[in-house]
C-alpha cells in the first residue's frame, strides 16, 4: 500500500541575499493576482516597473542581515520541521516541504511525489490563520499542479488552525520563558493584509460591520482579522495576561488601507506613553524569518528607542519547538 504523503507549503525566501535573485522572488511573490489582487496590467506595471525595480536594492541589504551560515532561516526552520515530522510519523508517512514562491518550488517537490503514487497527499500550509494571500495561493498553486495528473490521489487541505491546542500551547510554552509582568506592554503583532482581503471574505457588507475583534462565528471563521483575534484570546488566556495589558496590530503593511492598528505606531505610542520594555509575539510565523527577526527585533527596536524606550523583546516563533513537532503531528494523524 502506497504511503500517506504530507507536504508543508511555506511562503518562500530569496535563493540567495543578491539583488538578482531577490528581485527573482520579489516579482514571483508580488505579481501573484492573491497577493495583489487589481487587474492584471495594472498590477504587472505597478510590480515590474515600480515596486521590484525600487524594492529589490533595499530588501536585498536586509536579507543579508538576515543570512545565516546555513541560508535562509525560513528554508533551514523548516527542513529540521521535516526531518522531526518525518521522525513523530514513521515510515507510512513521506513529508516533503516546499515553498510557495522560489525553491524548494511547489511544482518540483509535487513532480517528486507523483513518482510515489502515494494514496493520499495531506497538504498543510505552514500559515496558521487563512488568508487569501497566503494560504489561498499556496493551496491553488498545488491544485494547479495535482489537476494535471492523470492519477488524482485522494487530498486532504488543512486550511487554518489558529485554535489548535497543539499550535496554542506552543506559543504558550515560547511565551512561559519570558515573564509578561517585568514588560510595560504585550503586543501580538500579525502580518498585515489589506482591508479589502478581509471584505472579500463575506457574501455582504464589510468585516468592520462584524464583531471580528470579540469573537470567532461561522460566519467570519475564515476572516483573517477574526481568527488573528481568536489567537490572541487564547494566548492570553493561558498565559495570564489581562486584556488591558495587550494590544493587538498588524504589520509589514505597503499602504493606509490595511488592516489597523499598524505594529509600528503602536510600538511608537507606547515609548511616547512611556513604556520602557515591550514584549512582543508575532504568532501568523511559525518560523522566525525576515518579519520577525529583522522588522520587529531590529526595525521596532530602533523606533522605540527613538521615541524614549529601551527593549522590544521579540519572543521566538515555534521554528522546531517540540509541542509545535506534537501539533503537527497530531494534525496529521486526525486527517
Amino acid at each position: 500500500m502506497s504511503k500517506t504523503t504530507v507536504l508543508l507549503v511555506n511562503l518562500g525566501t530569496p535563493d540567495s541575499p543578491s539583488v538578482s535573485d531577490v528581485r527573482s522572488y520579489l516579482s514571483q511573490f508580488l505579481n501573484d493576482p492573491r497577493v495583489i489582487d487589481i487587474p492584471w496590467l495594472v498590477r504587472k506595471l505597478l510590480v515590474n516597473l515600480i515596486i521590484v525595480p525600487f524594492r529589490a536594492p533595499k530588501s536585498a541589504k536586509i536579507y543579508k542581515d538576515l543570512w545565516t551560515a546555513n541560508g535562509s532561516p525560513i528554508i533551514t526552520h523548516g527542513q529540521s520541521v521535516k526531518q522531526l515530522l518525518q521522525a513523530k510519523l514513521g515510515s507510512d508517512y513521506t513529508v516533503e516541504l516546499a515553498m510557495r514562491y522560489k525553491n524548494p518550488s511547489v511544482p518540483d517537490v509535487l513532480a517528486r511525489i507523483q513518482k510515489t503514487n502515494p494514496k493520499k497527499i495531506i497538504i498543510l500550509p505552514l500559515f496558521p490563520h487563512y488568508a487569501s494571500a497566503s494560504t489561498g495561493s499556496a493551496l491553488q498553486e498545488v491544485m494547479d499542479v495535482i489537476r494535471n495528473w492523470w492519477v488524482i490521489p485522494e487530498l486532504s487541505f488543512i486550511s487554518q488552525y489558529w485554535d489548535h491546542p497543539g499550535f496554542i500551547n506552543a506559543f504558550i510554552a515560547r511565551g512561559q520563558q519570558y515573564d509578561w509582568r517585568e514588560y510595560d506592554h504585550v503586543i501580538f503583532s500579525y502580518h498585515g493584509l489589506p482591508e479589502r482581503h478581509v471584505d472579500k471574505v463575506y457574501d455582504n457588507g464589510l468585516c468592520l460591520d462584524r464583531d471580528c475583534l470579540h469573537e470567532v462565528n461561522d460566519e467570519n471563521y475564515y476572516c483573517y482579522k477574526a481568527t488573528c483575534y481568536g489567537t490572541t484570546r487564547l494566548l492570553a488566556a493561558g498565559l495570564g495576561i489581562p486584556e488591558d495589558k495587550y494590544t493587538v496590530s498588524f504589520q509589514s503593511r505597503l499602504d493606509k488601507n490595511w488592516i489597523e492598528p499598524f505594529s509600528d505606531k503602536i510600538v511608537e505610542q507606547k515609548a511616547k506613553e512611556g513604556a520602557k520594555k515591550l514584549l512582543v509575539f508575532s504568532p501568523a510565523f511559525v518560523a522566525d524569518c525576515l518579519e520577525t527577526t529583522i522588522e520587529i527585533g531590529e526595525e521596532y527596536q530602533e523606533i522605540f528607542e527613538e521615541h524614549g524606550g529601551e527593549k522590544v523583546q521579540l519572543v521566538e516563533s515555534l521554528n522546531d519547538h517540540p509541542l509545535w513537532i506534537d501539533a503537527l503531528e497530531d494534525m496529521v494523524r486526525t486527517r
